[in-house]
């Protein structure tokens, strides 16, 4: 579907352009990106519609939450990306969502094949972030 279909279709929700409810929800659940401050900043309807469409897989998607952070670890971590706070992010909720630390190193060796760069980026944030989940007293299933 072309984005600006999308975006036609977004902007004529029944929303005011100052309201952002997609940007305050991805901030209250702590999985807003400092990146998107700027954009947010220019456009805010941009944000909001950007947001829209990055949701769809959380709010209709068959795969359970553990799985989709998984997968959301792996892009982050791919050599083609390598964004680290994603990374940290996607790890916490997939911590969260009951994955295990097998799990995730499982994942970063899979992603692996496209570079070592990915397990270097993603090791070390997997033993931090696996220590802060322990710390709070989080337990895997």
């Amino acid at each position: 579907m072309p984005a600006f279909f999308f975006m036609t279709i977004f902007r004529g929700a029944d929303m005011s352009a100052t309201e952002t409810p997609l940007t305050d929800e991805y901030k209250r659940r702590g999985d807003w990106n400092p990146l998107w401050d700027q954009i947010r900043e220019l456009d805010p309807q941009f944000m909001e519609a950007y947001l829209c469409f990055r949701d769809v897989p959380h709010r209709n998607g068959h795969l359970p939450a553990k799985f989709r952070e998984l997968i959301l670890v792996a892009v982050n971590a791919a050599t083609t990306h390598l964004y680290a706070p994603g990374v940290r992010r996607h790890m916490a909720n997939a911590f969260k969502a009951g994955a295990t630390r097998e799990e995730v190193l499982e994942t970063i060796q899979l992603i692996t094949i496209m570079g070592i760069h990915s397990a270097n980026v993603a090791i070390p944030i997997l033993a931090e972030e696996y220590a802060k989940f322990e710390a709070a007293g989080g337990k895997t299933k």
